[in-house]
């Protein structure tokens, strides 16, 4: 008898135990708003058997729908409704096995920022300043290291980290202003807790957590609000493709298909036309589209749906959180095309005058413009992304600064390569960009040459579409004899304590580093208040003899925009232009200042632009 009451009190006790390990470690989203259109949120629930547990809440305007239990037993997946009258509030998830309460989760609904839905995103009235944040400025030393945090700061190491961070960022802005700048791309700045070259931030190992080493979510936030005093956006870079190998997750994961190809990986063939090849076998998809970027970027399986809920409600939370203005969507063709249409589609619902630009690296802009929101595709895919980042029109200005002139080479490629926009449903809102940071410097694409440089630069912030400027730009900052990206990605002249140079004062900087910043300030501070080069239609003339003729028109103004390759000044006779120029009698010459009383025939000087109000 003492035998059997001794195993009782011992199930109890076993029992007891594992109410007790029952246990909530985290809730994502951690918070939400009410007054969302999509009434529908789905909490992800991590936490120590926590799927023993049954849920209940109470509060006026929030019902819970279902609790989804996966193979996993330290999750809990809890879809919840909440009203259109729901007033913002706090209210406890509680956790309860058999009659007893094990835990419980204090949940809050926020009031969404006034106009919150209605915020204007990025478009071809911006000029977009990308910046890789370990590599700007270090506003904060006292975070180049922190407790937890698995790489230490080297800056000896081209692929460590330096130190950069968001106060550096803030401290910049009127720098960046000044410039005329009016929307800033930051490369991710979520967490990064990698072994080692983390400082990219494409590996993410925290979709809700800013790293420490840039700051935190409330800098984040601070940077937003610091922006919009100026009148400047922000836009973030997402990547829905992978996860860093060491995200927290990668411990204990939901379900077998969380991840595709774990724990043997499997390297993705980077073939990305799998999309559009109507011949494309289902195997050369699959290695395709479920291969991993690289070794430690696990591919995310968005097929799952509770993979696709969490990657799209993580976006909305940010857009939300910080007021974002724009979003910039990594690999852009690796994910499942089908939950990546639905994702637009979904933010734009929330936001409609929302803008996203995705990453397709494809120099055929017939692959770049299947994506595009309106474009009507053979196999019947739809998409809802706004804009892309126009490689072919990058990858054509490159060519044709270096390439000598022919009947089709140099300013032709150029020419060709616009020629191409009947393709896309709507070119005024790509993204047109010299280079970013995964590719050489444009800079050292011309060869060192700042002449090419500044030609194309000047075509860039004139064309149509949205011009994207990567930081260093304007102090020639370059990569020669190399592409490696720990170089492409330097650190900014001036962003640290003791730099001998120093972008932001000018001190050290050469003669030539000084006239181009004031070369990209004259024309982008110009362009700010241009509706025509913001919106106008756009008419170029096949180029001849090295020039390169282009106008931008509405009804109430015309710009003429001239590139000369040519190694000496050259007389531009403009009878062919009749059809635009034929109206006007003068005008201004931006870049340098200068009127021009007769239009007829204008010098135009050698290997230059010329940017002309036509008056």
């Amino acid at each position: 008898m003492i035998k059997q009451i001794a195993i009782v009190f011992l199930l109890v006790l076993a029992g007891s135990a594992q109410l007790l390990a029952t246990s909530v470690e985290r809730v994502e989203p951690m918070f939400w708003w009410v007054g969302m259109k999509n009434p529908n949120l789905q909490l992800m629930v991590h936490g120590e058997d926590i799927a023993q547990a049954d849920v209940s809440l109470d509060y006026p305007g929030v019902s819970l729908e279902s609790v989804s239990r996966v193979k996993n037993p330290n999750y809990l997946f809890i879809n919840l409704k909440i009203d259109e009258e729901t007033r913002p509030g706090t209210f406890d998830l509680t956790f309860t096995t058999g009659r007893k309460k094990t835990t419980s989760y204090t949940y809050e609904l926020r009031d969404r920022e006034a106009n919150s839905a209605n915020r204007m995103g990025f478009n071809s009235s911006d000029v977009i300043y990308l910046i890789t944040p370990d590599r700007f400025v270090n506003g904060n030393p006292d975070n180049d290291a922190v407790e937890g945090m698995k790489e230490l700061p080297n800056r000896a190491d081209k692929d460590g980290r330096h130190g950069g961070d968001i106060r550096g960022i803030i401290n910049s802005l009127d720098y960046l202003q000044g410039l005329g700048f009016t929307a800033v791309w930051l490369n991710p700045v979520l967490e990064n807790n990698m072994t080692q070259v983390s400082y990219h931030g494409y590996s993410t190992t925290d979709f809700y957590k800013v790293d420490p080493r840039y700051g935190s979510n409330e800098e984040y936030l601070e940077l937003s609000k610091e922006l919009k005093k100026r009148g400047m956006k922000l836009i973030m870079d997402m990547i829905f493709n992978h996860c860093g190998s060491e995200h927290w997750w990668m411990d204990d994961m939901p379900m077998d298909d969380w991840i595709h190809h774990y724990p043997e990986y499997k390297i993705t063939t980077h073939r990305r036309t799998v999309h559009q090849d109507p011949h494309v076998s289902e195997a050369d998809r699959k290695a395709m589209l479920n291969g991993w970027f690289v070794p430690t970027m696990p591919d995310l399986n968005q097929k799952n749906p509770f993979m696709a809920t969490y990657l799209i409600q993580n976006s909305i939370w940010w857009i939300e959180y910080v007021g974002l203005e724009g979003i910039r969507q990594d690999t852009w063709p690796y994910p499942d095309k089908h939950m990546m249409a639905d994702w637009t589609e979904q933010v734009l619902e929330e936001y409609p005058n929302f803008n996203i630009v995705g990453e397709e690296w494809s120099m055929n802009p017939a692959i770049v413009s299947y994506w595009q929101k309106g474009k009507q595709n053979s196999d019947g895919y739809h998409c809802s992304l706004p804009s892309l980042m126009d490689f072919p029109v990058q990858n054509a200005t490159s060519r044709a600064m270096q390439h000598e002139e022919s009947w089709d080479k140099g300013l032709q490629e150029l020419y060709e390569a616009l020629s191409n926009d009947f393709l896309y449903p709507d070119a005024d809102n790509l993204v047109v960009f010299p280079d970013n940071h995964d590719m050489s410097r444009f800079y050292t694409q011309v060869g060192e040459d700042v002449d090419k440089l500044k030609m194309g630069l000047a075509f860039f912030l004139t064309t149509r579409g949205i011009p994207q400027i990567f930081y260093g730009t304007e102090v020639l900052m370059s990569n020669p004899g190399t592409e490696d990206h720990g170089i492409i990605r330097s650190d900014f002249p001036g962003g640290w304590d003791g730099d001998a140079v120093n972008a932001f004062t000018g001190e050290g900087l050469s003669d030539a580093q000084k006239d181009l910043q004031n070369y990209i300030g004259t024309i982008q501070n110009w362009r700010k208040n241009k509706e025509v080069i913001h919106t106008g239609k756009l008419m170029h003339f096949v180029p001849e003899n090295g020039l390169y003729v282009y106008f931008r028109y509405n009804d109430d103004e015309t710009v003429m925009v001239v590139l000369n390759k040519n190694k000496t000044d050259s007389q531009l006779e403009t009878a062919r232009f009749e059809e635009l120029i034929g109206k006007f009698s003068r005008g201004t010459e931006i870049i340098r200042s200068k009127p021009i009383n007769d239009l007829s025939t204008i010098t135009v000087p050698a290997k230059a632009a010329m940017i002309i109000e036509l008056k």
